[in-house]
């Protein structure tokens, strides 16, 4: 296999797209404490080249899990914003996709949770004493938090970005 982007292959990418995609992409879901089968379905569907939706039955072999599996672990992908479920015409089945930037979509629901947690740490640095342990912790959070959704403006730079990306050739990789 011919390594992309001028990077050296890494052992363990041996194999064929799509199938070494999920795999490489489930050992870094997993890594960050996920469940591996969860990893499997976000990725077969990153990858899918199917348009109209990945059935639940389909994510179940490719993903090596049961329908009960799949079930759990689509809600989660749905309620965290990395899949959307779909419906066919006059089909009762259940479809995935996954949108074609479903990072930008994890962005705006990240910084959902972070401006929460922020509301939270304002509120709850009323409540510490001032110059305790406690206070500098919750004071840390309240000011990390501000500095990531107001200094970083994350989704904004990731949109610059993109745009900029998709002005010069597709095939180009930073």
């Amino acid at each position: 296999m011919e390594p992309h982007g001028g990077e050296p292959p890494e052992e363990g990418d041996e194999g064929e797209f799509p199938d070494w995609f999920v795999e490489r992409f489930a050992d870094y879901w997993q890594s960050m404490g996920s469940s591996r089968i969860e990893g499997r379905i976000a990725a077969h569907l990153m990858v899918s080249d199917a348009t109209g939706g990945v059935s639940a039955e389909e994510l179940a072999e490719a993903a090596g899990a049961s329908r009960g599996s799949v079930s759990m672990y689509t809600r989660s992908l749905v309620a965290r914003g990395f899949v959307r479920l779909v419906r066919r015409p006059d089909d009762r089945a259940h479809y995935y996709v996954m949108d074609e930037d479903v990072w930008a979509g994890f962005l705006d629901k990240e910084q959902d949770y972070l401006r929460s947690q922020r509301a939270l740490a304002v509120r709850a640095l009323a409540r510490t004493t001032p110059g305790g342990p406690a206070h500098e912790r919750v004071l840390n959070m309240r000011d990390y938090l501000g500095w990531l959704l107001e200094v970083q403006q994350l989704p904004a730079a990731w949109r610059r970005y993109k745009a900029e990306r998709d002005a010069g050739s597709p095939s180009e990789t930073p």
